[in-house]
């Protein structure tokens, strides 16, 4: 590891004055960062220390949405009694990742910045567009079981990691951001970005822009939603497959229903085009496949991930079947 200089910031105005020094990064929970650093493909000149910031209380909005503070720790926002009963799906996703001593330590903001875990990407003899900008994908014609099969490009085919951004993108969070210019709130759907020529750029945030909160806005639907994560392990793996689900079934008919992805796409993928076929429509397991079906026409296979199709189209029906059935998670 790279010797460098450390500053730990005391309040967000002197973290937003640490952060413009060439080279500098911030350091919440450290659980992917210091990863990173190990591994060389970080190596960031100043660290700034922001885990003694005030952005760790969630708060109940008056229109019935929650603010997190982009430093409460996974295993809080779990446990929390608000984010349980309305928000079950984003409590299942965070208890879906990681291992309880790795929860205790990660926090909001950091999981929703959280690299890649593609073989490639942390390989140094190996090429990764991401790593480093114009080498080429080793993923591409090399082994590729773990990559996505949406939003690819013929530059990157690394899968995004996170199982809360999955459950976030489910429920419309919102991303508050600040800098020297000011506050600005950034949707859920529009913070991550796909590969396209740039697989470097993972995020619309600045290299100068701390993210100091997550609201999620009141989704009544939520309260019937589940996640759901296939993958090789029961734990400490990352998905295959997951779904994050929630669903309003009235008379027999899908009125409301909120779907989103993880472990297929290079970015949480919500899935608007299922969620569309699947609106009006009976709640049988047909309706449900064929939404599947009409989401996953765009996928992109590989000879070693051509799998996820169908293991998608089928973690999307059981988790759907799940919720109109009442079935226990």
């Amino acid at each position: 590891m790279r010797s460098f200089s450390y500053v730990s910031a005391p309040d967000v105005e002197s973290a937003l004055t640490a952060i413009a020094s060439e080279g500098a990064k911030f350091l919440g929970g450290g659980t992917n960062l210091v990863d990173l650093m190990r591994e060389r493909i970080e190596q960031p000149e100043t660290i700034v220390d922001i885990s003694r910031l005030p952005l760790t209380e969630i708060e109940e909005l008056p229109d019935g949405g929650v603010r997190i503070g982009a430093l409460v720790r996974n295993s809080h926002l779990a446990a929390h009694r608000v984010i349980r009963v309305r928000y079950p799906v984003l409590a299942q996703a965070i208890l879906h990742g990681a291992s309880a001593q790795l929860r205790n330590m990660a926090t909001v903001g950091g999981n929703l910045l959280q690299r890649t875990r593609c073989l490639y990407f942390y390989d140094e003899a190996a090429p990764c567009n991401k790593r480093v900008p114009g080498s080429g994908c080793g993923a591409l014609g090399g082994f590729a079981r773990n990559t996505a099969i949406l939003g690819t490009s013929e530059h990157c085919v690394a899968t995004h990691p996170s199982d809360m951004a999955v459950a976030l993108t489910l429920l419309d969070a919102t991303i508050e951001v600040e800098s020297s210019r000011g506050t600005r709130r950034i949707p859920i759907a529009d913070f991550h970005c796909l590969p396209g020529e740039t697989p470097d750029v993972e995020t619309v945030l600045a290299a100068d822009e701390l993210i100091t909160a997550v609201e999620l806005p009141p989704v009544p639907v939520a309260r019937n939603s589940r996640y759901r994560k296939v993958r090789d392990r029961a734990s400490y793996a990352f998905a295959l497959v997951s779904v994050a689900a929630a669903l309003e079934v009235e008379d027999g008919v899908v009125r409301t229903v909120r779907l989103a992805l993880g472990g297929v796409g290079t970015k949480p993928w919500r899935a608007r085009e299922a969620e569309r076929v699947l609106t009006g429509t009976p709640a049988t397991a047909d309706s449900f496949r064929q939404a599947a079906d009409a989401e996953l026409a765009a996928a992109v296979t590989l000879p070693d991930n051509a799998f996820k199709t169908g293991l998608a189209q089928r973690t999307i029906v059981a988790t759907l079947r799940q919720l109109t059935e009442g079935s226990p998670a």
